[in-house]
């Protein structure tokens, strides 16, 4: 998949004004007075990267709406290739990791970190538990003398209902 980047060099759209611009890009970019010359420095300045050419053209479409003329230019980026790790040992036939493992080198970026001491942590297997076993917590101590139990069948205490209250009096009350 391309990447592509979008860059401005101060360049308006045929026929745009450039305080117009400078006004739509400022509601644009919602930016101060400053940034925006900053844009129109003559210097060519990348505005976003890393897009797919949808966003890259989306971008571009917004910026020359908005009397800005703006470059879009695919970036060459390499793919790296990725040497795998070989297989961890399992832990009972492991060599004692006191040492470390050793960073080879790929390139010579990598080679600043060539005597580099990294811990060798290793790769757990599926389904292992990462999380290192807590005592299970003790009970809480909470004094329950104070109650007893009802015998089976018992009366609970609820409380009887009592007769029902008399209908209110409503006699003085009038249809219309």
């Amino acid at each position: 998949m391309s990447l592509y980047e979008i860059a401005f060099a101060g360049q308006l759209v045929p026929g745009a004004q450039l305080p117009q611009v400078k006004e739509n890009l400022a509601r644009l970019f919602q930016a101060d007075a400053q940034r925006i010359e900053l844009l129109f420095s003559g210097r060519r300045m990348v505005i976003k990267s890393g897009l797919d050419a949808a966003g890259a053209e989306k971008y571009r479409a917004t910026l020359e709406r908005a009397g800005a003329l703006a470059m879009v230019q695919a970036l060459d980026v390499p793919v790296e290739e990725v040497e795998l790790a070989p297989a961890p040992v399992p832990a009972a036939t492991a060599a004692p990791a006191a040492a470390g493992a050793r960073v080879v080198p790929r390139d010579e970026y990598m080679a600043a970190f060539a005597d580099v001491q990294a811990p060798d942590f290793g790769i757990a297997p599926v389904g292992a538990d990462l999380q290192d076993s807590r005592p299970a917590a003790p009970a809480p101590q909470v004094d329950l003398s104070q109650y007893s139990l009802a015998p089976v069948g018992s009366d609970m205490g609820q409380a009887k209902a009592g007769p029902a209250a008399p209908p209110p009096d409503v006699s003085h009350l009038k249809l219309q």
